[in-house]
């Protein structure tokens, strides 16, 4: 690391999310944007002058200048590109889905392991503020139900919506329920692109718990919520707006028998996921901790999108 502390950082692929990466990354005090790497040199000329630093057009050309760097190329490099880098010493930030398959990400965690290198997936959702508060309110769920619906737009269509869209509320619910899966139901169909446009799954545990997602990408408008059941309460969570509520069977402590329910509701500040996100990554680079998302935890999201792809593609018509 230089000696002014800074943590020599790139970002890899200059595209929609890759822009906001280079943003960020610039802002921060602790972070030397080392520069923008794109197979399109104007792409990354364009991008790397908008956040005054260099453009690169090829993740070789980075080798001993930096210390991490995000990986926000499309899927099908985020393999080659991740090795090469782990290779070269450098602490990663893959962008979901980690790998296109389990050998992949498995070989990425072994390089990680045998180099002592950090390895974050960019599982975003997971720095929701409305997810970040769930902590001290969930508590053994048994039932869980989730919606992640988006109108149509070209981008993300290179792979399916369950490692689109889904995988976002696979992650979170593997989170939220400490038990192993019992077993997976799938259906979905293409409509518009040449992958899965729409899915709904059902996930059982061994634990009893039962977990329904459902995404799509051509609906009429944008939803991201999800409903978890406990024993003691209704817990709704708006991922968009930040406000999760809570309904609980009312209490008046005096032993009243008539039923009623009492609701509170918290509405959070916005915050910025994909900061947060990054300071982060930067923390568990400096500090050598364990990312909030690890590789081992993208690799286990992973399994479960392809366990459910395959289950669909078994009994497509």
């Amino acid at each position: 690391m230089k000696p002014s502390n800074k943590l020599r950082v790139a970002v890899v692929g200059s595209g929609y999310l890759g822009r906001f990466h280079a943003q960020k990354y610039a802002a921060l005090p602790n972070v030397e944007l080392v520069g923008v790497v794109d197979i399109d040199p104007a792409h990354a000329k364009s991008v790397a002058e908008e956040v005054n630093t260099r453009a690169f057009a090829h993740h070789r050309e980075l080798r001993g200048r930096i210390d991490a760097a995000s990986v926000v190329v499309p899927t099908a490099a985020h393999f080659p590109v991740s090795r090469d880098l782990l290779k070269d010493g450098v602490d990663l930030l893959i962008e979901k889905p980690m790998t296109e398959t389990l050998e992949e990400a498995e070989t990425l965690i072994q390089l990680a392991e045998s180099g002592n290198r950090i390895v974050q997936v960019g599982h975003l959702e997971r720095f929701n503020p409305a997810v970040m508060a769930l902590d001290d309110i969930v508590k053994q769920p048994r039932f869980i139900e989730s919606h992640r619906l988006s109108a149509f737009q070209p981008r993300g269509t290179d792979v399916s919506v369950v490692l689109d869209l889904m995988i976002h509320d696979i992650d979170l619910v593997r989170s939220l329920v400490t038990s192993d899966i019992a077993d997976v139901k799938a259906a979905g169909m293409r409509m518009v692109s040449e992958h899965l446009d729409v899915v709904n799954v059902r996930i059982e545990f061994t634990n009893g718990c039962v977990a329904t997602i459902t995404a799509s990408r051509i609906a009429p408008a944008n939803e991201r919520r999800m409903n978890i059941y406990q024993q003691d309460a209704h817990i709704s969570v708006d991922f968009a707006t930040h406000e999760t509520i809570i309904l609980k069977k009312e209490d008046t402590g005096q032993g009243d028998p008539a039923l009623g329910v009492e609701t509170e509701t918290r509405s959070l500040p916005g915050g910025d996921a994909l900061m947060d996100e990054l300071r982060s990554f930067v923390r568990s680079v400096k500090t050598r901790e364990t990312p909030v998302v690890s590789g081992e935890m993208g690799r286990d999201a992973l399994r479960i999108a392809l366990d459910i792809e395959a289950k669909i593609a078994d009994n497509s018509f």
